[in-house]
């Protein structure tokens, strides 16, 4: 079986990696299974992709369509034609898309335009709010593909309920974790712990890189203030995405208790998210890991598509509440956060579990 692997952004590498890892073991086996790794190129700076291939054994891939930089329709014109080049010359048996991002969701219609079969591992996941990019991938992706891999029966109800065929939903458990879980022992301190005197559950940590929260430089001045009025002196570490960059620069404030550093590899960023107080985020998948790892975790939206981290997980929506932001991180410094129960399947096996269903089916189909 010919499968074509694609990812474009940095959660995507942490969601195949062990996909990649299970075919490997099944190759291995001797089982007639093959694969080619398109990298669309989302994510072009290396500090955001490059040191996830050799921390995470991700091969080199066959091909880079080179779609970095300019807005979404460009990205997605540039997938469209560089990726239907792709499969003209290496046509697979079917293509396997992860997550949400814009790679997603051009890589699935371009596949399906040349009738490619598309599996969507992540897949049935909503937040029900369309004016973020990535729903709309979601919905696009899930309304055209053909097989799909669920994290949470959650996100398999959310397919049943919009009619899609309860044979071709998956549940299978999360891939991320998967990764979390094979590579935790491996997390290590960045360069600068020492030299910013950190000490083990003693500090905080933040991302952002929404538009929602970064783009509007008054809010982004909010959200950093009120974190750093109320850490009671614990140092924010802040690796910085390249968006929020140029955003930050054009902010006069200074935050001495802000600690900014370039986008970290995942070894050095897992083992801060391990070792924090808590997590400030606007990320969904940053909100598994810390559910996975019990790590209080505060978000800055008003919705996630991810709601397993809140309803057992250590995730709060504190969304545009600056009062409530400043609320849960008084919970979070004092040490009064709820405790987390991880969801069924997260157990490090779902890319095995992926593997095996497409090998079937695929086996099945072959004899039919």
């Amino acid at each position: 079986m010919k499968l074509t692997l694609v990812a474009g952004a940095r959660p995507n590498f942490i969601k195949i990696a062990p996909i990649i890892n299970a075919i490997n073991i099944k190759r291995a086996n001797g089982i007639p299974v093959e694969f080619r790794l398109v990298h669309t190129g989302q994510h072009f700076d290396s500090s955001m992709s490059g040191t996830f291939f050799s921390q995470l054994g991700i091969p080199t891939p066959h091909v880079n369509l080179a779609s970095g930089g300019g807005s979404q329709a460009e990205q997605t014109a540039t997938i469209l034609i560089g990726f239907e080049k792709e499969l003209l010359s290496h046509r697979p048996d079917m293509v396997i898309v992860v997550g949400d991002v814009t790679s997603t969701m051009a890589a699935t219609v371009t596949a399906k335009k040349l009738n490619i079969p598309v599996a969507h591992v992540e897949a049935g996941i909503r937040s029900g709010d369309l004016s973020m990019p990535e729903e709309i991938n979601r919905l696009i992706t899930d309304s055209i593909c053909d097989e799909y891999y669920t994290t949470t029966q959650m996100a398999s109800d959310n397919l049943l309920n919009c009619h899609t065929d309860k044979e071709k939903i998956h549940f299978v458990g999360n891939t991320m974790i998967d990764t979390l879980y094979k590579h935790l022992s491996d997390s290590r301190p960045p360069d600068f712990w020492n030299v910013l005197n950190l000490k083990k559950n003693n500090y905080l940590l933040l991302t952002l890189h929404r538009p929602s929260n970064v783009d509007n430089v008054s809010k982004l001045e909010s959200i950093l203030t009120v974190l750093e009025q109320n850490t009671h002196g614990l140092p924010i570490i802040f690796p910085v995405h390249p968006r929020t960059k140029q955003r930050i620069s054009a902010i006069s404030f200074f935050y001495p208790g802000l600690k900014s550093t370039d986008p970290l590899g995942y070894f050095e960023f897992i083992y801060l998210l391990r070792y924090a107080k808590g997590i400030v985020t606007d990320s969904g998948g940053v909100t598994e890991e810390a559910t996975v790892l019990n790590i209080p975790c505060i978000t800055l939206r008003d919705s996630t598509e991810r709601p397993e981290t809140v309803l057992l997980g250590t995730n709060v929506l504190v969304g545009d509440d600056l009062f409530l932001l400043q609320e849960n991180i008084d919970l979070m410094v004092n040490g009064k956060w709820k405790q987390s129960s991880i969801p069924d399947f997260w157990d490090g096996h779902a890319a095995e579990r992926i593997i095996d269903s497409i090998l079937e089916k695929h086996m099945v189909h072959e004899l039919v």
